[in-house]
């Protein structure tokens, strides 16, 4: 007699289930803070599952610094990230079983046409073209399908990725006549792409970040380096295509004065710039004062709590297959 698996497996997490990420790759930056954690603090009305994927950064080149996650960890439970919603990938090793089982129905074509490999083809030494770096995307969709999860906040440019999971869910449904995998909906934020201090996108690579929790000076020191478009301080300015006036429409309240001022001449970007720092350190400086009272973290009960989900969705699953 055939097994209906949509009759015995239910998704009782499906509801409000949300799974998200950020690799240990840096110091967390103020593009990483608008772009995706302050939006997991400010979500309330989900089964949350935040984890440092350190699994992830392997990709890189660079070797993983320890050091490097534990201070992401200490750094996102002190912006507010409650520490029983955030693990360390790799102390759920749920997330690479899963991953290498729906490797086995998942078509080498639809890994291969992903932004994310497409892009670095031709920026990699042929050697780091690796099989790990190959199944990232993959590796993403057992990361969100481990938990059902029915939610996940990205930006624009992680759309591709969340279609790729869609498919891989549908695919696994369709072939094993189940409907265990749900088809997670993307949360969309609307943060602006927060520039560096050479105006390109705020990357760690190019070495133009923010750091969340770095030092009042740096802060300033950082903010100094960016460019303006004034030649002259008696040239009215244009805030809206300045870099500098980006970030206090930001964290300044009178942005506004700011804005006429600029347009008037009736400031420097040297002050601007001050100023800037000013409100961009003020607004930092709770978080940055419990930070300091914080060291390594284990992230135990988290991880422990993660792998409670993990474990049964893995367990399903290798039923289906016949395991």
């Amino acid at each position: 007699m055939a097994i209906d698996h949509k009759t015995r497996y239910t998704n009782k997490y499906m509801a409000n289930t949300l799974v998200s990420g950020i690799k240990p790759s840096g110091s967390l930056h103020l593009g990483n803070y608008h772009g995706a954690v302050k939006q997991w603090v400010s979500l309330s009305d989900y089964t949350m599952f935040f984890m440092i994927a350190d699994y992830h950064a392997l990709t890189s080149p660079q070797a993983l610094n320890k050091t490097a996650k534990y201070d992401m960890a200490c750094d996102l439970i002190a912006l507010g990230v409650h520490p029983e919603c955030l693990f360390y990938q790799s102390d759920v090793p749920e997330h690479t079983e899963l991953a290498l089982l729906l490797s086995m129905i998942t078509p080498l074509k639809w890994l291969e046409r992903t932004p994310s490999f497409k892009d670095q083809l031709d920026k990699r030494s042929p050697d780091w073209i690796t099989h790990g770096f190959l199944g990232y995307p993959l590796l993403m969709a057992a990361d969100i399908l481990l938990y059902r999860a029915t939610h996940v906040p990205v930006g624009t440019d992680q759309l591709p990725h969340i279609e790729l999971t869609r498919e891989i869910a549908r695919r696994f449904n369709h072939v094993y006549q189940t409907d265990l995998f749900p088809m997670p909906q993307p949360i969309l934020n609307n943060t602006p792409v927060f520039v560096g201090t050479d105006g390109e996108k705020m990357s760690k690579s190019r070495d133009n970040i923010l750091p969340v929790m770095g030092s009042e000076s740096d802060t300033l020191d950082r903010i100094k380096q960016m460019k303006t478009h004034r030649l002259r301080r008696n040239d009215p300015g244009v805030p809206e295509k300045c870099s500098v006036f980006s970030y206090h429409k930001v964290y300044n309240p009178d942005f506004l004065s700011i804005k006429v001022a600029c347009e008037t001449a009736a400031i420097g970007c040297v002050d601007c710039k001050l100023t800037c720092a000013q409100a961009i350190n003020t607004a930092l400086a709770p978080a940055r004062k419990t930070r300091a009272t914080l060291s390594h973290s284990s992230l135990d009960a988290g991880a422990k709590r993660a792998r409670l989900h993990a474990q049964e969705t893995l367990t399903q699953v290798k039923d289906i297959m016949k395991l």
